[in-house]
């Protein structure tokens, strides 16, 4: 299966010049990391949600509203705190972050996104979260690691195939550690998206950047 991989939208519409592009070369859904807002309301992330031609399985970010996931539901697959399939592929997803200095609408301790991740992840193969792993895609410019050290720990624990975030917008990158493909598309506001494709245990992944579509 391939999927079109975005995060970190943040309400530029404008984007969708290009996603279009992507969403027609033979992708099988979208799968969308969250922050499809700017601190706006759960009404604006519905109505760009709505935008997508393919479907959509979407967790927030943690500038999103905390009532997004429940109004997403009525356009999208809202999988926020969940475990799923699409077709052989087994699925976690989790949105929001680890607690900021910003204190940001979407934010959440680490021992309760421990203790959420830790009830979905058993045998997946996929874990979708907004927040990446703490020291993997999570550096930003003063050289901090600003991760989240319960996915970490997750990562660790239940070693997915993959671990999809954004949150970072710095630390667009794929990277391969131990058994885990990590991967941050970067933000699709500024023109960032990944393409991924799992067929049995063959994985391949790719950085697009939108300067190469229009």
């Amino acid at each position: 299966m391939k999927f079109l991989v975005l995060t970190d939208l943040h309400n530029q519409c404008s984007a969708f010049e290009w996603i279009e592009r992507l969403e027609t070369n033979d992708v099988d859904a979208i799968l969308f990391l969250g922050d499809v807002t700017d601190f706006g309301t759960s009404e604006e992330g519905v109505n760009t949600l709505k935008r997508f031609k393919k479907d959509v399985y979407f967790i927030p970010g943690n500038c999103d509203p905390l009532d997004l996931p429940t109004k997403a539901e009525s356009v999208c697959h809202s999988v926020h705190g969940k475990a799923f399939s699409i077709g052989d592929i087994k699925f976690a997803a989790y949105g929001g972050s680890n607690p900021t200095i910003f204190h940001t609408p979407f934010e959440i301790e680490e021992d309760i996104i421990e203790s959420d991740l830790d009830k979905i992840c058993e045998g997946i193969d996929i874990l979708m979260t907004h927040a990446p792993s703490n020291g993997i895609l999570d550096e930003i410019p003063s050289g901090l690691h600003v991760g989240s050290t319960a996915i970490k720990k997750i990562v660790e624990r239940y070693k997915p195939k993959v671990a999809l975030s954004g949150h970072i917008h710095e630390a667009i990158g794929i990277l391969k550690i131990n058994d885990t493909l990590f991967i941050n598309p970067g933000p699709a506001k500024e023109g960032h998206a990944a393409i991924l494709e799992l067929n049995g245990d063959v994985i391949n992944a790719r950085l697009v950047e939108s300067s190469d579509l229009l």
